[in-house]
């Protein structure tokens, strides 16, 4: 079984703006709560077929993981797979522009549940997801806003 969850909202920046603080994946702890430190690995820019390395918080318990950079596609979309605890997951963000100064952002998560997560309720586990990627939306919009107007107020 899979639980697929989509948080939206409208971001009062350009999809460029939006594009590039996501691709800035060090400030990612900025709006991913369980992110503690997230970097490329190697270093270098996000690439398709890459990996992200974080330090992560989940539960109260401090731990590494590893994501696969699977899609790269500026400036609409990007998409990761790793696990989420036990199970298999992927999850991705998709941007649409409004117009020049707002875009559309879209963040999904699927989990494919296995292993001891079969017997966690699926509608349970959804909502909580759906609530921690509200939050992470939330998170992202401030934050790409707030420098849109810190630029405008340097301009």
């Amino acid at each position: 079984m899979t639980v697929r969850t989509e948080s939206r909202l409208t971001v009062a920046a350009s999809i460029v703006d939006v594009w590039a603080y996501l691709c800035d994946v060090g400030r990612w702890p900025e709006w991913a709560p369980t992110v503690v430190e997230c970097r490329v690995s190697g270093g270098g820019p996000l690439t398709a077929n890459g990996w992200i390395e974080q330090r992560a918080r989940d539960l109260g318990v401090r731990h590494r993981r590893r994501e696969h950079v699977a899609v790269v596609d500026p400036p609409g979309s990007m998409a990761f797979a790793g696990t989420m605890w036990t199970s298999p997951a992927r999850w991705g963000m998709e941007f649409e522009p409004v117009d020049a100064g707002r875009t559309d952002a879209m963040m999904w998560v699927e989990v494919d549940l296995a292993n001891v997560m079969r017997v966690v309720p699926a509608l349970a586990l959804a909502r909580q997801i759906q609530r921690v990627s509200d939050i992470e939306m939330a998170g992202i919009k401030a934050a790409v806003e707030a420098d849109a107007g810190m630029r405008a107020r340097a301009s």
